[in-house]
């Protein structure tokens, strides 16, 4: 069975990741995609309060079970769009280690850290500064396949400028530049 295409979009929190991946459902005419979130992910855990060593034990395990998730069910030959915040490098080498990387549109999803900062206030779900923080953390690893600038582009736009470029995804894919820079390793293993 041939495994399924994954679209990863990466940014920080309120970049506009969620809403690309629903307009991403709605145009996408070539399969069937699942939106997997990390934000689903983190939503499943426990509501009682947790102590800090707790809490980063219980979201590191999250992550990675979230990354090992995404890898099951594009084994499993489901197309998906993945939303996340590659705000530690650990996360990034994590999906590269067990993603198929042939397999992976690596997506940049920007956006201006003052549109950031009225978005995060707008929503009020987040703590005030949190895309602030993650913003010089998250594109650090400079490579995609492609960037999106949700300030100057609707979330629509985004979509379609995805959906039209899937079809021409590079070889080597972002990742596996990626792999072989941060992974050498894997790259001789698999």
């Amino acid at each position: 069975m041939a495994s399924g295409r994954i679209i990863f979009l990466n940014g920080t929190s309120s970049s506009g990741k969620s809403s690309i991946a629903r307009e991403l459902l709605e145009i996408l005419d070539d399969g069937v995609f699942f939106h997997l979130a990390v934000d689903g992910f983190n939503a499943m855990r426990t509501k009682r309060e947790l102590g800090a060593a707790e809490l980063d034990a219980a979201l590191r395990r999250t992550r990675e079970g979230f990354h090992r998730s995404i890898a099951a069910m594009a084994a499993a030959g489901n197309d998906l769009v993945v939303d996340h915040v590659l705000s530690e490098p650990w996360r990034l080498l994590d999906c590269l280690a067990v993603l198929r990387p042939e397999d992976v549109l690596f997506v940049g999803v920007h956006c201006p850290p003052d549109e950031l900062t009225r978005r995060e206030l707008a929503r009020g779900d987040r703590p005030p500064g949190l895309a602030a923080h993650q913003y010089g953390l998250v594109h650090r690893h400079g490579d995609y396949d492609l960037e999106c600038d949700t300030g100057t582009a609707t979330p629509r736009e985004c979509a379609q400028q995805i959906k039209d470029f899937l079809p021409h995804r590079p070889t080597p894919t972002a990742f596996t530049r990626l792999r072989r820079r941060h992974l050498p390793e894997a790259v001789h293993e698999g």
